[in-house]
């Protein structure tokens, strides 16, 4: 009799995903590292406030580059080498990035603030060019 291993698409043996998948918190999903973000817009700015749970401030990084406004962050835990802990998995080493899209802001004056978890953005709008009128004078 020949011994066959089942395999899902991503190539990995069913009986060592069913049990990791038995380890797994009910509410763990593979999205459950997304940044849970509300964007409000006044007049004068985008205020963003992000769930980032468990990082540090700076494991936290913010660009904006071509108009997109990326936050970034990632957490190594390191592997411990020791007798006493006998990690069965390790899943805390996470890296995540999401990308709004923010047009004709002030980049020079954009601000934020990390506590307890929460990350808020302050990023203010550039104020509207008042274009200029003049009289043409027909010849």
């Amino acid at each position: 009799m020949k011994n066959y291993i089942v395999t899902r698409n991503n190539g990995r043996d069913f009986f060592e995903e069913a049990f990791e998948d038995f380890f797994k918190p009910v509410c763990f999903t593979k999205s459950s590292h997304n940044m849970k973000t509300d964007i409000k817009e006044t007049e004068k700015a985008f205020e963003f406030e992000i769930d980032m749970p468990g990082f540090k401030k700076e494991e936290i990084e913010i660009s904006l580059e071509n108009g997109y406004l990326t936050v970034s962050a990632q957490k190594n835990d390191k592997e411990e080498k020791d007798n006493k802990n006998n990690y069965i998995r390790r899943e805390r080493s996470v890296s995540v990035s999401r990308s709004y899209y923010v047009d004709d802001v002030e980049k020079d004056k954009i601000k934020a603030k990390y506590e307890n978890g929460i990350l808020n953005i302050f990023v203010p709008k550039e104020e509207p060019k008042q274009i200029e009128q003049s009289k043409i004078t027909i010849e």
